[in-house]
């Protein structure tokens, strides 16, 4: 059965019309992570334990109320993933004892920012993919900690403005490849995502609701406040993040790397970059077009890899 015949989206008429996740919540405006969760949620419906670890998203629940019709968990940054062991392991017991009918099941979906999911967290995530702990893992990558005044973190792409890397050239370092990372330990299931491409995100979803296992869904999340843009351009910066390339849509499933959008013609980088206030010193006052140059060289050698191999 091809992957057309058997999603139930095969367009954007086909998404959900009707939102779970309640409204009303302190996000900043504009942000992409919530953007992605509400979709997800979306999809994956109300049978779920969240396992929120500190960051971001911790904003969604200010006591007494959550905007989740599920369960919800509050753990410390590095430590969601134990999190989600030990509701798993208690929604298994219930269900042993008859206490849990199997379709009362609830789906765990740990929901981290990259500070956790590329950094401090990434021990405790390793551990839980080496047990093949039956979650989901969610991680919505603003690149950098955000939470915080938005410092760099392990996912913090070259070149741009930081809080704490604010010099003349921004990040000297490059973004890790978490993707790979999560491949590498062989787990059921690895996407990378992003809320401006609905359709390809609701497929996913739909895909990780059958599969059981350690399963993480990646979303590149755009940052109005910590990158410095119009929330008005979220949409458009996700977009222009698939379509320079800059921002591949995959998945890893049953041992194979699979690229979900492969753009026709990609866009300059340049397009992604200028909207971005964390690149303005790429463009003002003058371009630096070795520093545009690298960004776009290694992009392309990304992509050229692919076709050769």
């Amino acid at each position: 059965m091809t992957e057309q015949q058997s999603t139930r989206f095969r367009s954007t008429r086909d998404l959900p019309s009707a939102h779970l996740l309640g409204t009303g919540t302190p996000t900043c405006a504009g942000c992409g992570g919530l953007e992605a969760l509400h979709q997800m949620v979306d999809v994956l419906g109300n049978k779920t334990v969240f396992v929120n670890a500190a960051g971001c998203m911790t904003l969604l629940a200010v006591y007494p109320f959550t905007p989740f019709r599920g369960g919800w968990l509050y753990t410390a940054m590095a430590s969601a993933p134990a999190g989600a062991q030990g509701v798993r392991d208690a929604l298994d017991i219930l269900k042993r004892k008859g206490k849990l009918p199997q379709d009362e099941d609830m789906e765990v979906v740990v929901i981290t920012g990259d500070g956790a999911a590329y950094g401090m967290g990434l021990s405790a995530t390793s551990g839980a993919i080496d047990r093949n702990l039956d979650f989901i893992y969610l991680c919505y990558d603003n690149e950098g900690y955000g939470n915080t005044g938005q410092q760099y973190s392990a996912a913090t792409p070259h070149s741009a403005l930081t809080s704490t890397s604010m010099g003349s050239h921004g990040y000297p370092g490059f973004k890790k490849d978490l993707f790979s990372i999560w491949v590498a330990n062989n787990p059921a299931y690895v996407a990378t995502i992003i809320g401006a491409e609905p359709l390809d995100l609701a497929k996913k979803v739909e895909k990780i609701r059958s599969i059981d296992g350690p399963r993480m869904l990646l979303s590149l999340s755009p940052c109005p406040t910590g990158w410095d843009f119009d929330p008005k351009h979220t949409v458009e910066i996700g977009r222009l993040a698939v379509s320079t390339g800059i921002w591949p849509l995959k998945e890893y499933v049953s041992g194979r790397v699979k690229h979900t959008r492969v753009p026709r013609q990609r866009k300059p980088v340049e397009e992604y970059l200028k909207l971005q206030g964390r690149y303005k010193h790429l463009f003002h006052p003058e371009p630096d077009e070795a520093a545009i140059a690298e960004i776009q060289a290694r992009v392309d050698l990304y992509w050229s890899t692919l076709e050769k191999s």
